[in-house]
């Protein structure tokens, strides 16, 4: 087995980052446990109790509470992460989604949806996240740019768009005359899925009324899609990106009928730099839409 006393430091940073972005948080317990002496221990006790109780003489049920009290233990040690206030009881998804419509209907403000969204806590993908990722930047610009679900980065540092692929995003806007900082960035869902896993269908349209309401609270102007996940949340649609994007398509949200235009999502560009050219013909459309003043 390789140790990390085997590894070089960019190795073993490698290795942590990989450990993050598979949605481990921590690597060792609070106090060292030593799991041999532990499990000696319990085979000592079971075999002390063995031997204090004829078999001859003691009727099945007799021997039952002396199992139970092995086990008690065990099962206490087993039922103490369930028992965490940061797990909140399960309840059926249509209850989830109406008491997430609830809580983003009655905010009346940007500020308001935040701190409802911060205490909602009936969906599962906030148990396994370590922060909930909302909106940043201004509405004043009336542009806001949206992307599927937080990232490793984003989990980490509690802000969208974060991380390389923050910093293309903030390369591409200042391309086209546009600071991270003068409009609003957000995502479709606020919790990081463990493992960056697609969220499920329920978790889905639990998260749904909050990206809504923050659509309409901030009242832009013009929307930019960025991703496969986001062009298909918004425009109901099971193509991939590189069929959704570069085309202006209308997105009504609480009755307000808002133009959107997808892209590719930074991290995509990471990963292919060849489609940086169609990203780029996206954000020349999104300018000249600005430009022509039918945004503002």
């Amino acid at each position: 087995m390789i140790s990390a006393s085997d590894l070089t430091p960019a190795e073993l940073a490698a290795l942590l980052h990989f450990h993050a972005d598979a949605g481990v948080d921590w690597l060792l317990e609070e106090e060292a446990v030593d799991r041999f002496a532990e499990f000696e221990a319990m085979k000592a006790a079971r075999q002390g109790a063995r031997a204090t109780q004829p078999r001859a003489e003691a009727p099945p049920s007799a021997t039952r509470p002396a199992q139970q009290a092995e086990r008690r233990p065990a099962a206490a040690q087993t039922a103490a992460p369930a028992a965490s206030p940061r797990n909140s009881p399960a309840i059926p998804d249509d209850q989830a989604v109406e008491q997430a419509r609830f809580a983003a209907e009655s905010a009346r403000s940007l500020g308001e949806l935040k701190t409802a969204l911060e205490a909602f806590s009936s969906c599962n993908l906030k148990n396994s996240a370590r922060s909930t990722i909302f909106a940043s930047g201004s509405a004043a610009g009336r542009v806001m740019v949206i992307g599927p679900m937080p990232s490793a980065d984003d989990d980490r540092e509690g802000a969208p768009f974060a991380g390389r692929s923050g910093q293309l995003l903030d390369k591409m806007l200042a391309a086209i005359g546009l600071k991270r900082d003068d409009i609003l960035l957000t995502n479709v869902i606020p919790w990081r899925p463990p493992g960056n896993r697609a969220p499920s269908a329920p978790e889905i349209e639990i998260c749904r009324p909050f990206i809504e309401r923050q659509i309409a609270l901030a009242e832009p102007q013009a929307l930019l899609l960025l991703g496969n996940f986001t062009a298909r949340h918004f425009f109901e649609s099971g193509e991939t990106i590189h069929g959704l994007r570069g085309q202006w398509r209308e997105v009504t949200i609480s009755g307000r009928t808002i133009p959107a235009i997808a892209s590719l999502h930074p991290q995509e560009l990471l990963t292919a730099p060849i489609n940086k050219r169609l990203a780029w013909n996206d954000l020349l459309a999104f300018k000249a839409r600005i430009e022509a003043g039918k945004i503002g």
